[in-house]
């Protein structure tokens, strides 16, 4: 029987083993970056979220307010059309 089972040849240089551990080293750097901005981004999603919900209880507010002033301008065009036809 043929033994084709891989082996490691003792004549490899030690500068593609070392190669090999800084670019391991380097994909777990990059991984950790990669997982800091991923953290980082999510704290600030989270805070825009909130930004956002009280903005738009700001705006469903404004609105609100807003049509009472329309209201209240229809009510006095109302009285001044009234008291003109009075005077008329």
């Amino acid at each position: 029987m043929d033994n084709d089972n891989w082996h490691l040849s003792k004549s490899v240089p030690i500068t593609l083993i070392f190669g090999l551990l800084v670019q391991g080293a380097a994909i777990v750097w990059t991984v950790s970056m990669m997982m800091s901005d991923i953290e980082d981004n999510r704290e600030d999603i989270i805070a825009l979220e909130k930004r956002m919900g009280r903005l738009e209880t700001s705006v469903q507010s404004q609105a609100i307010a807003l049509a009472r002033i329309d209201e209240n301008i229809k009510a006095i065009r109302s009285s001044v059309e009234k008291m003109a036809d009075r005077n008329e």
